[in-house]
């Protein structure tokens, strides 16, 4: 099996992901929310753009939430923080999610034959979908600012690990996978040190949001693996 893994959105080009699984990773933060939306009770998610588009899909019972540069945009009912997307407040009802990178990915990603959204929360149960659907594999970290992200990419190498331990055929990765690997390997016992350290996490938690980088940097604490269906993030 082949894995390639893919720094920032920008070198998403669409043929890299002609008959293969993408899963996108955008740890800090959109990929974490939509795990969490979907763990409590979100019917899915609608991830989009622009601001623009996010309003004009707005219908009766539907929730906008998203963000710009790590800020609530100014109107929707929620941000971009897994802490907002609450039971009471998501269950049953779809979200139109517009983020700065992590909706961007997505959509650069639809010419998969299959869309994952996978996140350190949920590695090893991406890893096992992802197996599963039998193909060749393309990691699309979202990067910020349209640059690489340390988070996206020791999320990356944590999945490869997962893939390793779980499959039965041997994996063949490209270079910036097998640094990924490398890295994860490096930085696997203090991987909250790592992540809160980064650009984006200094970025969050100088804003305020510091119980954000904590709960995404957590490992494996969800089985729910978000899956592209037409234009909607389900529970896979």
């Amino acid at each position: 099996m082949q894995i390639e893994v893919i720094s920032n959105v920008n070198e998403a080009q669409s043929e890299r992901f002609s008959h293969r699984t993408a899963i996108v990773i955008d740890v800090l933060r959109a990929t974490s929310t939509i795990v969490a939306a979907l763990a409590a009770g979100a019917a899915g998610i609608v991830p989009v753009e622009t601001v623009l588009e996010a309003r004009a899909l707005l219908c009766d019972g539907q929730l906008l939430a998203g963000e710009r540069f790590c800020r609530k945009i100014p109107g929707f009912h929620l941000g971009n923080s897994p802490e907002e997307f609450t039971t009471e407040i998501v269950r049953g009802r779809r979200v139109v999610l517009t983020t700065t990178n992590g909706t961007r990915a997505l959509h650069k990603a639809m010419r998969a034959d299959h869309v994952l959204a996978g996140s350190l929360n949920n590695a090893a149960a991406c890893a096992r979908t992802a197996l599963e659907l039998r193909r060749d594999i393309v990691l699309l970290c979202a990067g910020s600012h349209d640059e690489f992200a340390l988070e996206d990419g020791v999320c990356a190498g944590l999945i490869i690990s997962q893939l390793q331990a779980t499959g039965s055929s041997p994996l063949e990765m490209n270079d910036l996978g097998a640094a990924m690997l490398g890295l994860y390997r490096n930085t696997a016992d203090h991987l909250y040190d790592l992540i809160s350290g980064s650009v984006t996490g200094k970025r969050l938690i100088k804003y305020g949001s510091g119980r954000d980088v904590e709960r995404c940097s957590q490992v494996n604490c969800s089985t729910i693996v978000p899956r592209m269906q037409g234009d909607m993030l389900v529970q896979g």
